[in-house]
């Protein structure tokens, strides 16, 4: 007869970052919102699918709003969110939205940066056509 073990499980230690970054990243399908310290390491995160919202809607301001919201409520219940420094990614329409849900949760703003990668240099040439 095989015995059953069980381990405990360790909990994970609830530590308070008061300050941090938000990375918000919105394309035209999706927006994702994470919450780091200061360091980059990721507390909570959120996005538009995992809200509920499926096919286009997932790409939609409201969409941006809610995941911004649920993001952030967990990012302050568990670790004291308050202050932060918004790096924004991507040309959706979740943008503004998720900031400014930010703002309605009472996390103070400190900066906002556009990180959006710019093409340089553009893409490889077709090869030349042999006739």
């Amino acid at each position: 007869m095989a015995e059953t073990t069980t381990t405990a499980k360790k909990k994970k230690a609830k530590r308070s970052v008061p300050q941090g970054q938000v990375h918000i990243l919105a394309t035209f399908n999706n927006t994702i919102v994470t919450f780091t310290d200061n360091q980059g390491g990721a507390l909570t995160a959120a996005s538009a699918g995992g809200c509920g919202f499926r096919g286009s809607k997932k790409g939609t301001a409201y969409a941006a709003q809610v995941a911004a919201e649920k993001a952030g409520q967990a990012a302050k219940q568990q670790h004291g969110f308050s202050k932060a420094d918004v790096f924004v990614k991507g040309v959706g329409l979740g943008r503004d939205a998720a900031i400014r849900a930010l703002a309605g949760l009472d996390i103070q703003v400190e900066k906002i940066v556009d990180v959006t990668g710019v093409p340089h240099g553009g893409v490889r040439p077709k090869k030349a056509r042999r006739i």
